[in-house]
């Protein structure tokens, strides 16, 4: 549409915030970032010129009728699902121009379309992939229908959707064809994945991951983020047959107390989850793994911090995401009582890290002498 990136944003003729949901104050951050970019609007228009502001991703999904009315600075709000119809979104901004500041107003599109945006978006490009390197991302399912307390993806993300096997399929193959040797299978749930084949039927990752495998030239596979009651016989499978399929899952339990969990309704057990941690490391002795936990859920006693230790011990994680527990407007979780003193949270994250540090140390130690 005749637009080129610019690296000196106060020469931007559009400026597009994509945002992200999940982390704390994401919102206020937002309205920051806007307040520096009303200056530099200002600044445009007092040599003649404009800026036209966007706002995209989780935080437009989640407050699109707050954005606008707290920062009429911005043209246009609209969630993840709109990405392929910013075209039409920014013609109607432009109608607005010729109008007084004061009687613009912002072009929100925050629904959840039918249709596929991945049909709409442009396919990957030879040249431009070439000069992101050997690894890309593919996207590969959205959304999720687990619900945690603490979660804001569904409300933001919408429920489970997976893109049809050969669209993900023809993406592989010309990420591959432009030179890419790596790539990462995204999805909020992305082991929920169950994408349409050409016949109807649905596939899951496991049998996708056969699929990919045979992509010639393709030479490492990875996928994130899953969820435990998705870890079904044939993913499981899929890491004991192929060598493609890197020894590395990112596996989140946020907490080993069985109570917590049920608060959480993360739908699962602790023992549930050790039960799966063993299938895969049955599957796959070498496999590396990686978590998130939360500290200080409402309610978490000394005990249930205990419980989480405990799982961390039990597993060994390469690595792990830690965090203390922060309410998300919106979740059910946000409604909990019994909130932990903030100084208890810090206290149980610096002994969770200290234990998940001390785990990566010892993994990094185990890789000394290895190709």
């Amino acid at each position: 549409h005749g637009y080129e990136t610019t690296l000196d944003m106060g020469q931007a003729d559009l400026v597009l915030l994509n945002t992200c949901h999940i982390r704390e104050k994401a919102s206020e951050k937002v309205f920051s970032e806007l307040g520096r970019l009303k200056e530099l609007q200002s600044e445009r228009r007092a040599l003649g010129g404009d800026m036209m502001i966007g706002v995209a991703g989780c935080v437009a999904q989640a407050e699109g009728e707050e954005i606008a009315r707290r920062a009429p600075v911005v043209d246009m709000v609209f969630g993840p699902q709109a990405y392929h119809r910013l075209p039409d979104m920014l013609a109607r901004a432009e109608g607005q121009r010729h109008m007084h500041p004061s009687l613009r107003r912002a072009v929100i599109d925050t629904d959840f379309p039918e249709e596929d945006k991945f049909e709409h978006l442009p396919q990957a490009k030879k040249e431009v992939t070439i000069k992101r390197g050997l690894t890309a991302f593919l996207t590969v399912q959205e959304g999720c229908d687990k619900f945690c307390s603490f979660c804001v993806v569904p409300y933001t993300r919408g429920a489970e959707v997976s893109r049809p096997v050969s669209q993900v399929i023809a993406e592989a193959r010309n990420l591959v064809e432009a030179g890419v040797k790596e790539i990462t299978l995204l999805g909020q749930n992305v082991n929920a994945y169950h994408g349409l084949d050409a016949a109807g039927r649905s596939v899951g990752l496991g049998e996708l991951a056969y699929l990919l495998a045979e992509i010639s030239g393709l030479e490492r596979l990875r996928y994130t983020t899953s969820h435990p009651l998705d870890m079904d016989d044939a993913l499981m499978a899929a890491h004991r047959d192929l060598d493609i399929l890197m020894p590395y899952l990112h596996l989140p339990v946020q907490s080993g107390s069985d109570r917590i969990l049920k608060a959480m309704n993360r739908r699962h057990t602790a023992a549930q989850y050790m039960a799966v941690i063993e299938r895969i490391k049955t599957a796959r002795p070498d496999m590396a793994l990686s978590g998130d936990f939360i500290v200080g859920f409402p309610g978490e006693t000394d005990q249930d911090f205990e419980d989480t230790l405990k799982i961390i011990a039990d597993v060994g994680y390469a690595s792990a995401y830690s965090f203390k527990y922060s309410t998300r407007p919106g979740t059910p979780g946000a409604s909990l009582g019994e909130q932990v003193d903030e100084a208890v949270k810090s206290e149980r994250l610096y002994r969770l890290q200290e234990l998940v540090n001390a785990q990566t140390t010892a993994f990094h130690a185990s890789c000394v002498g290895k190709t």
